[in-house]
């Protein structure tokens, strides 16, 4: 089934890209969400509008996520945990750990803009990179410390 993205979406393409999926991804999914619409004759007619309204959206996007930036840079994050001789953590901190805290902060992020390789699991000082998009992005400091 052809569809035409009216935002973008990782796997797919931007807002404005005509694809083919399988028809009951967009019958499912991108058109009950307000992700696609489907490629009509009509339709097809609406997509510079369609590109125009995306990279309207993109902009004040970008300058939200600027603003975000810069509440976060030099933020630093403490945890207090519990942990073994070798300093290992019997547990570990985690993105939804981070968000926590960075929203007591006052600072709201998702945890999908939390990029770790693997949970914390070690006392110590670490950065953690906290992306938007592939241009912005950000390094908080996570302090992890013996309870």
């Amino acid at each position: 089934m052809k569809i035409i993205l009216t935002k973008d979406i990782k796997a797919l393409g931007e807002a404005g890209k005509v694809v083919k999926v399988k028809p009951g991804y967009a019958r499912n999914y991108l058109l009950p969400k307000g992700f696609a619409i489907p490629a009509s004759p009509r339709n097809l007619s609406k997509i510079e509008e369609i590109k125009k309204q995306a990279a309207e959206e993109k902009l004040l996007l970008h300058s939200k996520y600027q603003e975000v930036v810069k509440t976060i840079e030099g933020v630093e994050i403490t945890f207090v945990r519990r942990a073994d001789e070798n300093n290992h953590l019997f547990g570990s901190v985690s993105e939804n750990d981070i968000v926590k805290a960075l929203a007591e902060k006052d600072i709201a992020i998702n945890k999908a803009n939390v990029n770790m390789e693997k949970h914390l699991k070690d006392v110590g000082t670490f950065e953690v990179e906290i992306s938007f998009t592939t241009e912005i992005s950000t390094m908080i400091k996570v302090n992890i410390e013996v309870e």
